[in-house]
């Protein structure tokens, strides 16, 4: 946009001249020539406030600059940095908008927003009228928001905006798939010039039985004894700023301290982002909120706890939770750069040096472990299905996105077809998630109180799980020692929410219930208050709970664990408020299962909830096709050893297995079960009843009629031997084998074979006491060789038995010799 002639002053002051603007020329040369660029600039070179201001004195783009920024305590302090630099207060040519607050007049040229508002301007007009430049601060978050951001707008810009500029600016990205994503952007590099700043680490790590307040506040006292300026020290979360805040309630006189956190009040806020008095010490305790975009005044020495929080999505349970875990190289590189920027500074790690390299690289971008549901409705607003053919740097994970669908269109936000209805537009317009957005839009007068309330961290501590007492503390934060600061903020939300609170009148319990419909929970019998969840998953009360006895309840907040999530708000259901509300979702359900533990099929009629079983009953009239299903799934629990394996069954299958003809592997047969035991399983239904079943008749159904007179020919039961008696064969070892006493073979000079390929049959030849002298696959080799060996011994031991001396030329016989008159 060309600047009027009474525009204010957009050059920067030279006494103030900051590292990112000898760059600034180059960029604004790559945005006029490509019309799209990706920035590289160090934590401190001040792109954030100078880059904004050069475009617009290049008046380069055709309508308002658009920066986005990640959290609403940066999007204001960055507008109101440029506004200073202008003389101006926000709202004249620098404007900001964030949730529940705007400052943006009709002059406004440059507007400064929150990553999830810009996605709200896409999804009402496309074409982004007015806006010619959209640029995307500290890309390398990798917020959610900020990645579908992108991912929209390079459409547009493709499909309907091809004056529109992209500038995405990142300070520890690798710049390179950035710029590849942007259709090989150019990449502009600021070097910076930031101060030295010494590390140091830890000699040895924290011990174990130290609580990691009570080092961090450690590594605080010593770098206040040992360092000058003010202190930036790195926590993960509230509870943790606040727990050591406690523990450093003894500091020196001079030294002031301040929490910074993304719930505080805007007031404590911008007191941290203050300079102090002179001869007064900062001391700031904050998350990883003051990392980036915000400028700190006389920050000298930074202290890196070593921990970030973030948001993991299990979709396997369906549950978010947050988790602590080590800072990224990326990361522990941001915090410590924060102490270079105004003079030479001193970076305090919470860890060894030798730990540093078991610190992974970056941290992951939020697309891979959040809860999709918000961005699977924004997808579907904009017809993008699952986003394959959207430009993300990382596609969302498949798994959390048809977890977020599947919640969709529980909602009623998405039809089977993945449509979005008029329903699910409406929660789209809402600033909520899309199960809280619902509970809104169906619940009635109050909703938007319990909205507001599940929206924020928890006002009452340690109290218990029952939701109730929350809303309660609403009314009478003093009674109930709630925090104000926080009820506060639940009641400022829920005045701006309840414009969208519509439906008849619901109870709590029922208005949680619309939000959660898959974390409603049914007590499990037992002492223990355990559950079983609506969408399938367990969870567990603590003992002791005022809700612990509730049949019914609706778990509000879970800490995801994947295993049993701990429930940790819940409000009790009754069963008539569950039966109002899901009446369609409750049916009777018909099943015969196989049980593990009574070894049986059962056979029951359930009245079901999702994975809720309401009420239940022996289902008498169950089809016998029914239970033959459930015992054939029980067999295959068990294994075919369960059945009656008779010698007669045993054989069988060893000549099946012989003769090629069928595959009578355990495999197999268990694969193959419906077709050919089912018909022999009329009245079975337990592991007794398998146990008594000989599976013979069933196996010879898996030969037809000229397989069975194949079996007798490849695989026969019986060698004739040449007294004409059938000797049986024995099948069951690698080889078939047959045994029987030598005399009678006598005369037999060719071996016996069998099988298609005339294997040999392997015969033992027994003494007449019936134990083996001889095993062999080649009888005449026997006779011309070893039977004279054994003819001398067995002539000795058996006297009265014929031993001659050609076996091939005598008559076979069983009987001794005859006795002498």
């Amino acid at each position: 946009m060309a600047r009027h002639a009474d525009c204010p002053r957009t050059e920067p002051d030279p006494v103030t001249r900051l590292p990112i603007d000898p760059i600034l020329p180059e960029l604004v040369s790559a945005l006029r020539s490509h019309g799209r660029a990706v920035l590289q600039a160090p934590p401190g070179a001040g792109k954030t406030t100078r880059v904004p201001l050069a475009l617009l004195r290049a008046g380069i783009a055709a309508g308002r600059i658009l920066m986005l920024e990640p959290r609403r305590l940066a999007a204001r302090a960055a507008a109101e940095r440029m506004a200073e630099t202008l003389g101006e207060h926000p709202g004249q040519t620098i404007g900001y908008r964030v949730r529940g607050e705007s400052k943006v007049g009709p002059d406004t040229q440059v507007e400064v927003v929150t990553e999830g508002i810009l996605t709200r301007m896409l999804q009402d007009d496309p074409e982004l009228p007015g806006i010619g430049a959209v640029i995307f601060d500290e890309f390398h978050e990798r917020s959610l928001n900020a990645d579908l951001g992108l991912a929209l707008t390079w459409e547009v810009r493709g499909a309907l905006r091809e004056d529109l500029l992209v500038l995405v600016m990142s300070a520890t990205l690798d710049a390179a798939p950035v710029a590849a994503l942007l259709d090989d952007a150019p990449v502009v590099t600021s070097e910076g010039k930031a101060y030295p700043v010494e590390t140091r680490w830890r000699e040895t790590p924290p011990r174990k039985e130290e609580r990691f307040e009570q080092s961090v506040a450690a590594l605080i006292g010593l770098a206040l004894r040992e360092t000058e300026g003010g202190i930036l020290a790195f926590l993960p979360g509230e509870g943790e700023i606040r727990r050591t805040a406690a523990l450093l309630a003894d500091l020196p006189g001079n030294v002031v301290m301040h929490q910074l956190f993304g719930a505080m009040p805007l007031a404590a806020q911008r007191a941290a982002l203050r300079s102090e008095a002179k001869g007064q010490r900062k001391l700031v305790l904050a998350t990883s909120i003051a990392e980036t975009s915000l400028t700190l005044p006389d920050i000298r020495v930074v202290v890196d706890g070593g921990r970030a929080r973030r948001a993991r999505f299990d979709p396997s349970s369906g549950m978010s939770r947050l988790v602590t875990e080590a800072v990224s190289r990326a990361e522990a590189d941001q915090r410590r750069g924060r102490a270079g920027r105004v003079a030479e500074g001193i970076c305090y790690r919470n860890w060894t040096r030798g730990g540093e390299g078991a610190l992974p690289a970056f941290p992951p971008a939020e697309i891979e472990a959040a809860d999709l549901a918000s961005l699977a409705l924004d997808l579907a607003l904009w017809g993008a299905g699952d986003g394959a053919d959207l430009a993300f740097l990382t596609p969302p994970p498949s798994g959390a996105l048809a977890e977020a669908l599947a919640l969709l269109r529980g909602l009623g936000a998405l039809t089977d077809a993945g449509l979005v209805t008029d329903h699910g537009k409406a929660l789209s317009r809402m600033p909520l998630h899309p199960r809280l957005a619902h509970m809104l839009a169906m619940g009635g007068k109050g909703a938007e109180r319990l909205a507001a309330l599940l929206s924020e961290r928890d006002p009452l501590r340690n109290r218990g799980t029952d939701l109730s007492l929350r809303l309660r503390a609403l009314d009478n934060p003093g009674g109930l020692n709630a925090d104000r600061g926080t009820v506060m903020r639940i009641k400022e939300e829920a005045k701006r929410l309840s414009r969208f609170a519509k439906g008849p009148q619901h109870s709590l319990a029922e208005q949680a219930a619309l939000a959660y419909p898959d974390r409603i929970g049914l007590r499990r019998k037992g002492d223990a208050p355990r559950y079983i969840l609506s969408g399938g998953k367990g969870a567990v009360m603590p003992d002791g709970d005022a809700l612990a006895g509730q049949r019914l309840i609706v778990a509000t907040d879970l800490d995801g664990n994947p295993r049993e999530a701990r429930i940790r708000q819940a409000v009790a259901l009754s069963e008539g408020e569950l039966r109002g509300l899901y009446a369609d979702r409750i049916t009777w359900v018909q099943r015969c299962d196989w049980s593990r533990r009574d070894r049986r099929v059962v056979a029951r009629e359930e009245e079901r909830f999702g994975a809720l079983i309401l009420q239940d009953r022996i289902w008498k009239d169950a089809p016998p096709e029914a239970l033959t299903t459930a015992l054939i799934a029980g067999l295959r629990d068990l294994g075919l050893d369960v059945l009656n394996w008779s010698k007669t069954a045993t054989l069988l299958r060893a000549r099946l297995r012989a003769s090629g003809l069928v595959d009578v592997s355990d495999a197999a047969l268990l694969d193959g079960l419906e077709t050919w035991l089912a018909p022999f399983l009329t009245d079975q239904r337990s592991a007794a009843d398998l146990k008594r079943l000989d599976p013979t008749e069933a196996l010879k159904t898996l030969l037809d009629w000229d397989q069975q007179q194949a079996l007798d020919r490849l695989a026969p039961a019986h060698w004739v031997t040449p007294m004409g008696r059938k000797a049986a064969i024995d099948f069951s070892g690698d080889v078939p084998e047959v045994a029987l006493r030598l005399q009678e073979v006598f005369g037999t000079t060719t071996h016996p074979t069998i099988g298609k390929d005339r294997q040999p049959l392997r015969m033992t030849l027994l003494s007449p006491a019936g134990r083996p002298v001889q095993t062999t696959t080649d009888l005449p080799g026997f006779w011309a060789g070893s039977y004279a060996d054994v003819r001398k011994d067995m002539r000795a031991r058996y006297p009265k038995h014929p031993w001659p001396e050609d076996p091939a030329q005598a008559d076979p016989t069983l009987r001794a010799k005859p006795r002498k008159a």
